[in-house]
C-alpha cells in the first residue's frame, strides 16, 4: 500500500502541529449531542480539535459517529478518545472519518506500539480496511483515497497517566508512530500523590511533568496538556504543543454556577 504524504486543508490540527510555530487549543466533549458539538465549535475560539470522549464520556457508538460529522463539516478536527488499548475500539473509532485518537493509560513501549499497530493499515499495522465513511470528514471522495494516505494523515495520541507509563516514557518516546505524548494530570497526581487535582506545586509531580516533556521533546513527539481555565491555557501555551481547555459538562456547570451567583447576590 503507498502512502501519500501531502497537506489536507480539513486535517487543522495536524497541519498546525506539523508546523509547529503556535500551540493548539482543544476541548473535551463528554456530552452526546452533534448539536452541541456545533455550537462549541462555532463559538469564534480557536479550536483547531475537538476531543470526543468515548472513555469518561456519556456518548455511545452511534453518537460518535454522528459527532464526528459534525465537527468536521464545522471546519474543525474530531478526534476520538477511546476507552482502551483494544484493537475493535480503535477501528470504530477511526472508521468514523476522525482525523485521529486518543488512547488512556499506556504504561509500557509495549502498549505504544501495539496502538500504532492497531491504528495503522498494513503493512505499517493490522487495521482493517471496510469503512464507506472515513473518507468524507477527511475531504476525499473513496475509501480506496482515504486508505492510501491514512498511515501520514491520522494523528495517534499516548496518554501518560499512571506511575508506570512515567517510569517508562522514555521508552514510550522512542515508538514510531506515536505523535503525541498526552499528559493526564488528574490520574497522574492520583498516581504519585494519591490525591487530584494537584496544586501544581508539589516537587514530585512538578518533576514528572518535567521529565515527561522533556522525554517527549528528546525524541520530536508532540506533547499535550490538560488544563482547566484560560489562565491555565495561556500559561500551558508557552510550553506544551497541543492544549485542551477543559470540558462542555464543565463548563456549563460552571456558567451556570457563576450566573446564578449573580443572581442571588
Amino acid at each position: 500500500m503507498s502512502t501519500i504524504h501531502s497537506v489536507n486543508p480539513k486535517l487543522r490540527l495536524l497541519n498546525l502541529l506539523r508546523q509547529g510555530n503556535q500551540a493548539a487549543i482543544a476541548t473535551f466533549m463528554t456530552l452526546k449531542s452533534s448539536k452541541a458539538s456545533q455550537i462549541i465549535v462555532n463559538t469564534g475560539v480557536d479550536f483547531k480539535a475537538i476531543l470526543i470522549d468515548c472513555e469518561h464520556g456519556n456518548i455511545g457508538d452511534s453518537d460518535m459517529h454522528d459527532m464526528v460529522t459534525a465537527v468536521a463539516g464545522s471546519g474543525v478536527s474530531p478526534l476520538i478518545r477511546v476507552r482502551g488499548a483494544e484493537g475493535p475500539l480503535i477501528k470504530r473509532a477511526l472508521d468514523t472519518g476522525a482525523h485521529g485518537i486518543l488512547v488512556p493509560m499506556i504504561n509500557t513501549a509495549a502498549d505504544a506500539r501495539s496502538v500504532v499497530s492497531f491504528a495503522k493499515f498494513p503493512p505499517i499495522g493490522v487495521r482493517g480496511q471496510g469503512s464507506p465513511f472515513a473518507c468524507f470528514e477527511h475531504g476525499l471522495a473513496t475509501p480506496a483515497e482515504y486508505v492510501s494516505t491514512a498511515n501520514v494523515n491520522l494523528l495517534t495520541m499516548v496518554q501518560i497517566e499512571s506511575a508506570d507509563g512515567l517510569k517508562n516514557v522514555e521508552d514510550i518516546c522512542q515508538v514510531d508512530g506515536v505523535d503525541v505524548i498526552f499528559i493526564g494530570p488528574n490520574d497522574l497526581a492520583l498516581a504519585l500523590l494519591g490525591y487530584a487535582p494537584a496544586k501544581n506545586t508539589e516537587p514530585v509531580f512538578v518533576e514528572a511533568i518535567n521529565g515527561i516533556v522533556a522525554s517527549a521533546k528528546n525524541y520530536g513527539k508532540k506533547v499535550a496538556m490538560v488544563v482547566v481555565d484560560g489562565e491555565g491555557a495561556k500559561k500551558a501555551k508557552e510550553r506544551f504543543d497541543l492544549v485542551v481547555l477543559s470540558a462542555d459538562a464543565r463548563a456549563l456547570q460552571a456558567w451556570y454556577r457563576q450566573e446564578l451567583n449573580v443572581a442571588r447576590g
